[in-house]
């Protein structure tokens, strides 16, 4: 399947990845400039830009990238000392561990799913503030009662459940997509507790209110009397909303997706990202190796040596005098 189609695919599955292209090179390499491969959130590669050394550093830069959500420049170098070197805050250079004298440039890009945004209400604001991070886009739902859902108002590519259904929408999503989700709820004053219990519980990474000061703190009181822990009605965002002068639902609506973006900076990144393999660096060359995964080890006194090739466990192994 062509590469493109490869990238069209994985963006309709919703999967986190991360695109990885040589941008410059100096020969010896074995990559030539533009190839390309896809990094999966797993670590699977799909695609060619190196050998082994620098299939491994552009996975674990890869991964790197998709957990802070910011794109990268590795420039992967012989003369590079052993620990990575920042040169910027989306710029790293990495030493080449293999025999190689060459080097090479990999620019990683993160491809993340759009954030879901839960929309609780059948309310003009609601309807506002749903046309509006559509377009943005999030990944929108509106949540309402399953006798208004009828009412609702069509919105393309936008689609609703019901608030007797909410808790288990929130159990299905499990902890990775509960920890990414958004959710306002705008039904002002209809079913605000009925919405604010469950998305609490389920920690998501931005809940808001639309309310005044004194109705948000009636709504927590009665949240508290339901057995909704203090720590959990502390992160709730209320009223919600950045104060603009808002006046129309429309208006209002902007207050809100301000807020949002305002947020964004501090909300969790996805943990869809698996968390790195415990790594050491290789005691010839410097270069960081994947423990789990090193096909090159020795064990010498009392302590299991990683490689990252054959070259370098025989160099250790000759300057150790070990079979």
């Amino acid at each position: 399947m062509p590469q493109y189609d490869r990238l069209a695919e994985l963006e309709r599955e919703g999967a986190s990845f991360a695109v990885a292209t040589v941008v410059a090179r100096r020969a010896p390499v074995s990559s030539h400039l533009g190839d390309r491969a896809i990094v999966l959130a797993g670590g699977r590669i799909e695609g060619f830009v190196g050998g082994s050394c620098s299939r491994d550093i552009v996975r674990r830069e890869a991964l790197r990238a998709l957990r802070s959500g910011q794109p990268r420049l590795v420039q992967i170098r012989p003369d590079a000392t052993g620990a990575d070197t920042q040169t910027g805050d989306d710029c790293v250079t990495v030493a080449m561990g293999c025999a190689s004298e060459g080097a090479v440039d990999v620019y990683i890009e993160p491809h993340l799913p759009h954030r879901r945004l839960l929309v609780v209400g059948d309310t003009p604001v609601a309807d506002a503030l749903a046309r509006i991070a559509a377009q943005i886009p999030y990944d929108v739902v509106r949540v309402v009662l399953e006798a208004e859902l009828g009412t609702l108002a069509p919105i393309p590519n936008l689609h609703a459940i019901a608030l007797e259904a909410l808790a288990r929408h929130l159990d299905d999503a499990g902890a990775d997509q509960r920890a990414q989700l958004v959710a306002v709820v705008a039904s002002q004053g209809h079913y605000d507790e009925a919405a604010l219990a469950p998305l609490l519980r389920a920690e998501p990474a931005f809940v808001g209110l639309l309310a005044s000061r004194r109705r948000a703190e009636a709504v927590k009181a009665v949240l508290a009397a339901e057995g909704v822990a203090a720590n959990l009605l502390e992160t709730l965002h209320a009223p919600v909303g950045l104060d603009i002068g808002a006046r129309t639902p429309g208006d209002v609506a902007i207050s809100i997706v301000a807020a949002i973006v305002a947020a964004a900076p501090r909300l969790r990144i996805a943990r869809a990202v698996e968390e790195p393999e415990v790594s050491a660096f290789d005691p010839v060359c410097g270069m960081e190796v994947e423990i789990a995964t090193a096909l090159h080890r020795i064990e010498h006194g009392g302590r299991t040596h990683v490689f990252c090739g054959a070259g370098c466990r025989a160099s250790f192994a000759a300057e150790h005098q070990l079979v």
